[in-house]
């Protein structure tokens, strides 16, 4: 999947509400960025880059592992595959998003 894909695919998941109560940003780098703002009523999704509670580093390869359920969120973590920053507590909501 590309970055829009993906967004879609995040967008769809997320729905109106994600429970995550922050912003939290997937970065990909040159690929894109996306952004789950859990903040506003209803939730969005976008490409937009702001900042965030969280933010995610990862590449589009990882990312599209974490949707298809090829990567477990903490497997990944704890595997080197992604990089966390900023409120952990965010991070550890991940998996109701991915």
């Amino acid at each position: 999947m590309n970055i829009q894909e993906c967004t879609e695919a995040i967008r769809t998941k997320v729905g109106d509400s994600s429970g995550l109560n922050a912003v939290l940003k997937f970065d990909c780098g040159d690929d894109g960025k996306i952004l789950i703002d859990g903040v506003s009523t209803p939730n969005t999704v976008d490409n937009n880059d702001r900042d965030a509670d969280c933010t995610v580093a990862i590449t589009l390869e990882n990312l599209n592992n974490l949707l298809t359920g090829k990567l477990d969120p903490i497997t990944g973590f704890m595997g080197g595959k992604f990089k966390v920053s900023g409120d952990m507590g965010v991070a550890m909501k991940l998996q109701r998003v991915v």
